[in-house]
């Protein structure tokens, strides 16, 4: 799904339009209910799930990575499952260059296909609302800047599940580069005491290889847009022009043809992230830099203890 996420979403407190979608979030929410399945099933093989309640742009993939190397250091062979949607390939491409990917039309086809002997462990990028597998680590993922936006249900807000569902988990992750505890943040430590409550910081890799003396373009079609801009900022890049695009938005070549004509116009150079440049045509890729960004956990200490006493 290409999503441009409305901007009402992330405002503090709902307006009318939020008002007005209310009736159908409520609607969709009592048919989840009325569908959803008694009896998850449980597999032989240990299972992570890192989901989140706000859609898109929460730091999933990345701690899924994250956790995938945490977990090999141990020596506990971990592989990845993402259900598949044709719209989501520049996710899927990025865990497959990261560990062994498995994807299906559905997460439990998925996890039949692989060999247990292989692997001790399967880490799911998404799925806490998957009502077919009981995951033995559910973690949540909230960005640390926007929260839960509006605190509303899709489409009348940005949340997947209301905030009550927190009780059925057993983390939430924080990610994102503000530092100080947000509102938000305090009333989930207040509200749900059960939480392990872990925070994480982005930091790019490959930050040498770019001059900060040269201007720059940066273009991504993720979730959270301005997350990737306040990144580049504290990292001193000048950006003189941004181009924000829909969630796993397919680049068409007038889509490039536009964004290399702007950065020639303001000599400036072009950066994206990975998620983006991986589908960019080799082609169209010259002239274009990514941006290698990782995860890093800020109590790693905690919550590697935390990993051992659940897997």
């Amino acid at each position: 799904m290409n999503l441009k996420k409305p901007k009402f979403w992330d405002y503090k407190k709902p307006n009318l339009n939020a008002y007005l979608l209310f009736p159908i979030a409520i609607l969709i929410s009592i048919l989840k209910t009325f569908f959803q399945i008694s009896n998850k099933k449980k597999f032989n093989i240990k299972t992570i799930c890192i989901g989140n309640f706000y859609l898109g742009g929460t730091g999933k993939t990345s701690l899924c990575i994250k956790i995938n190397k945490l977990l090999n250091q141990r020596n506990i062979k971990s592989c990845f499952i993402k259900k598949f949607y044709k719209d989501q390939i520049d996710e899927q491409r990025i865990l497959n260059d990261s560990g062994e990917l498995y994807c299906a039309s559905s997460r439990v086809s998925a996890i039949k296909k692989i060999n247990t002997e292989n692997f001790n462990a399967v880490i799911f990028d998404d799925g806490l609302q998957d009502q077919e597998i009981e995951y033995d680590l559910s973690i949540v993922c909230f960005n640390k800047k926007i929260g839960q936006g509006n605190g509303f249900l899709i489409p009348s807000g940005p949340l997947r599940e209301n905030l009550s569902s927190l009780r059925k988990y057993d983390a939430v992750f924080f990610n994102g580069n503000n530092e100080s505890e947000t509102e938000f943040e305090y009333f989930i430590k207040k509200k749900f005491t059960h939480l392990k409550i872990f925070k994480s910081q982005y930091k790019i890799k490959n930050n040498k290889n770019f001059d900060k003396k040269d201007k720059y373009l940066v273009f991504a079609g993720i979730g959270n847009f301005e997350n990737l801009i306040e990144m580049l900022k504290i990292n001193n890049f000048s950006i003189i022009k941004s181009l924000n695009y829909p969630d796993h938005y397919n680049y068409k070549q007038y889509d490039i043809d536009r964004i290399k004509n702007i950065a020639n116009e303001n000599n400036a150079k072009i950066i994206t992230t990975e998620k983006d440049f991986v589908k960019i045509s080799h082609e169209n890729q010259k002239n274009i830099k990514k941006i290698e960004v990782e995860l890093e956990i800020i109590n790693k200490d905690d919550f590697t203890n935390f990993l051992n006493k659940k897997i």
